[in-house]
């Protein structure tokens, strides 16, 4: 198995970073480390320096250089191109203000419930050359293409299904970065080999989307492993947002690394902590 550890550097690293990271270890013969640093208002530099040091402190060491992804957006600029030239994105001008205008109910984020404002509006290369876009998958014709929403499969052999509104006319690339979430995380998986995604729970509503972009461009179809989410004991997540004690905090504190790894690799998590759903 080839799996792959992928932080934002937006924050130092936390413990649920910590417990992802050690079972992509444990379950990969190559364990691989890539850079997500395309969101330009939030990645920082300085980050990247804490997550090498963490991952250090823990005994984890990548197999080979780390990926960057700010380096490889000609990559995502041709993944596009070929989704561009079949028809299956197209650009829209619509802000988040927009969108959100535009529902009758609007709930959680606006990009996620986009209305299709400005999907089969006649292309405008004008426009788009002076007004800033975004470019969203036509999921229609793209389910179309393949013949349905795909499904995915769980180490372990479970199968599941995901389902149209799980996918929408995703962003592939926005005004500010040159690709989404989805699109670069399909390129890179497929590029670096991956065949074992290992990653939280939470982030299991983007299979669908994902498992869609790699049937279109001709991606392998990897395993995933969406393992429970590390919380505090009373169930609150941790997130870098709301200043959950940070990898770094704990080696101050006198935290083994080593042992730290040891223990989230055999399902033992510190005092105050534990899995959702336990």
């Amino acid at each position: 198995m080839i799996t792959r550890f992928a932080p934002s550097p937006t924050g130092r690293l936390h413990l649920g970073h910590a417990y992802s990271a050690v079972l992509g270890r444990r379950h990969g013969e190559r364990w691989l480390l890539r850079i997500e640093d395309l969101d330009p208002g939030r990645a920082r530099p300085e980050f990247v320096g804490g997550i090498i040091e963490d991952l250090a402190w823990l005994g984890l060491e990548p197999d080979g250089e780390p990926l960057v992804q700010s380096r490889r957006t000609h990559l995502y600029a041709e993944a596009l191109e070929t989704l561009k030239k079949r028809g299956l994105v197209y650009p829209c001008f619509c802000t988040r203000a927009d969108i959100a205008a535009s529902l009758s109910a609007p709930h959680g984020d606006a990009g996620s419930a986009y209305p299709g404002t400005c999907r089969g509006r006649p292309d405008d290369p004008a426009r788009r050359a002076s007004t800033p876009h975004s470019w969203r998958l036509h999921s229609a014709k793209a389910l179309d293409e393949v013949g349905g929403v795909p499904g995915w499969r769980e180490l372990g052999g479970e199968a599941f299904e995901g389902s149209a509104t799980m996918i929408g006319d995703a962003i592939l690339a926005r005004k500010d970065a040159p690709s989404s979430y989805h699109l670069s995380c399909v390129v890179d998986d497929w590029e670096s080999g991956v065949t074992l995604v290992v990653r939280g729970a939470d982030l299991r509503p983007s299979t669908p989307v994902q498992r869609l972009l790699q049937i279109l461009l001709g991606a392998p179809e990897p395993v995933y492993l969406h393992h429970a989410l590390v919380t505090h004991e009373d169930g609150r997540r941790l997130a870098k947002r709301d200043a959950a004690p940070t990898l770094a905090a704990m080696r101050a504190a006198g935290v083994d690394g080593p042992a730290l790894a040891w223990e989230l690799a055999t399902g033992q998590l510190p005092t105050g902590y534990r899995l959702a759903g336990d």
